[in-house]
């Protein structure tokens, strides 16, 4: 069974989530307090935590926060539906996906199944690495550089930066993006796409122009551009 845990202070969503995803094959672990949450997301017995913003103690981007700066397992944030600003500061941090409270099981072990699936794929994929204005992505190893630094990316990053490496130079659709990398249609109003493209842009840099090297074409996706001519 996948190992999972569960950080949230609401002891009976944790019983009831617990309960309904040992169905899905998965084995649910809940603690109530964010710091120890944070000693068990670091401790190597889970594949994936489920992140509540609300914690006692340590918050939950508190808890984020460490465990990116570890190298921790995939984060799913859990947020109030109407917090818009919670969900798009926990993707800003580097949380692999979130999902707004009330909300059903059968859509959590789905979110959970498409991380975990974004984290294996890259292993599956083609090794020749790809080099593209300067940033250069090796598949078999999950490893990205921009101009021989390396760049430390999520798996959602790594696999939308693939995407477009892949075809420098071509518009990429949200919708593309969406089911590709986050392993769903692309939902009107949802940022997901939008803010693992704002942290890409943040840790490459700029293009040699000035420019962005992952532009926006409105109505339409994201192209990676191609390198100038010297």
């Amino acid at each position: 069974m996948t190992p999972v845990l569960l950080i949230d202070d609401d002891a009976e969503l944790c019983g009831l989530v617990a309960k309904s995803l040992m169905a899905e094959a998965m084995r649910i672990e809940a603690c109530h307090d964010g710091a120890e949450g944070l000693d068990r997301a670091l401790g190597g017995d889970c594949e994936i935590v489920l992140l509540d913003v609300n914690l006692p103690g340590l918050t939950g981007f508190d808890v984020l926060r460490r465990i990116r700066e570890r190298g921790g397992p995939p984060v799913l944030m859990l947020t109030g539906r109407t917090d818009e600003l919670d969900r798009v500061l926990g993707l800003e941090m580097g949380a692999d996906d979130y999902l707004a409270k009330p909300f059903s099981t059968r859509e959590l072990a789905a979110r959970i199944r498409a991380v975990l699936r974004r984290g294996r794929e890259p292993a599956r994929a083609p090794r020749a690495p790809l080099e593209v204005a300067g940033v250069r992505l090796d598949p078999g190893t999950m490893r990205v550089w921009r101009d021989g630094e390396e760049i430390s990316t999520t798996a959602a990053e790594f696999m939308l930066l693939q995407m477009l490496l892949q075809r420098p130079g071509e518009i990429v659709g949200r919708e593309e993006i969406a089911r590709q990398v986050l392993g769903r249609p692309h939902i009107p109003y949802d940022r997901n796409v939008d803010m693992h493209v704002c942290n890409l842009r943040r840790k490459l840099g700029k293009a040699p122009d000035g420019g962005e090297l992952i532009r926006t074409v409105r109505g339409a996706g994201y192209l990676f551009c191609r390198a100038l001519p010297q």
